[in-house]
């Protein structure tokens, strides 16, 4: 079996909050540049680089706050991912550029964006990988505040990716394993979740599990955690991937 090492992580546009009273001290920071979030961007890329597969929430695509550097591109060519992709969800032009991102050693046969329904800002990256007979297809997203919102995009992912056999979804799905829209979405394509019983927020005291990687029941997993690797304010996710033989994906 081929074996791909999958991350998530919701990086907050590079800003390194420790705890509750930064999101009011250090809220500037959504605004404008700082010193330390190159810093920080460099840290996050040491963890990145040994993986395969990285999908990424809450990342900038290029804003004043960012001193104008799309993030995605920062990371994929910092930590040396020779395919990438940035979706660009809230253009709020200057200001900031909310955005998924997608980052891969493993070339890709096809990216599509997708825009969630509710309000606008939230969006999924759907990208495939081998044959199209045989592809894995993996889907990187960020879920609205609100759970009937939430439930929508769910009830749209479920039929967007309702014939993949072979599939992965992760990201800020901002609500628990145990909720009815996580409950919906793996019932629908019968997912399941390798790291049930670790929380990812806050970063610095970790109390909820909104962070996931739901896979298909078809694929073997190995070594699924929560890294302690506080450089956001949520935990990175990770997992090994077993895929069956007939997958082929080429790097």
């Amino acid at each position: 079996m081929q074996r791909i090492r999958i991350l998530s992580y919701n990086i907050q546009a590079g800003i390194d909050t420790r705890r509750y009273r930064d999101y009011v001290t250090h809220s500037w920071k959504h605004l404008f540049p700082h010193q330390n979030r190159e810093k920080n961007l460099n840290r996050i890329s040491g963890l990145l680089h040994s993986y395969d597969l990285v999908g990424l929430q809450e990342v900038d695509s290029g804003s004043l706050r960012t001193g104008f550097i799309d993030q995605t591109r920062y990371l994929a060519k910092r930590a040396g991912f020779p395919h990438w992709h940035k979706q660009v969800n809230r253009n709020l032009g200057k200001w900031a550029q909310h955005s998924n991102g997608l980052l891969s050693h493993l070339r890709p046969s096809l990216v599509t964006e997708h825009r969630l329904p509710g309000l606008p800002g939230r969006g999924a990256i759907l990208c495939r990988f081998g044959a199209p007979n045989h592809e894995l297809v993996v889907c990187i997203l960020h879920l609205a505040l609100g759970q009937r919102a939430r439930m929508r995009q769910v009830a749209y992912i479920s039929e967007l990716m309702a014939d993949c056999p072979y599939s992965i979804i992760m990201g800020d799905l901002n609500c628990g394993v145990d909720s009815p829209e996580v409950t919906l979405l793996m019932d629908r394509l019968n997912l399941w979740e390798p790291t049930t019983q670790e929380s990812t927020f806050p970063s610095w005291r970790p109390m909820k599990k909104i962070d996931h990687i739901l896979v298909s029941r078809s694929l073997g997993i190995e070594k699924a955690r929560v890294l302690n690797y506080a450089c956001s304010d949520h935990l990175p996710i990770s997992l090994d991937v077993l895929l069956p033989e007939e997958i082929k994906i080429a790097a």
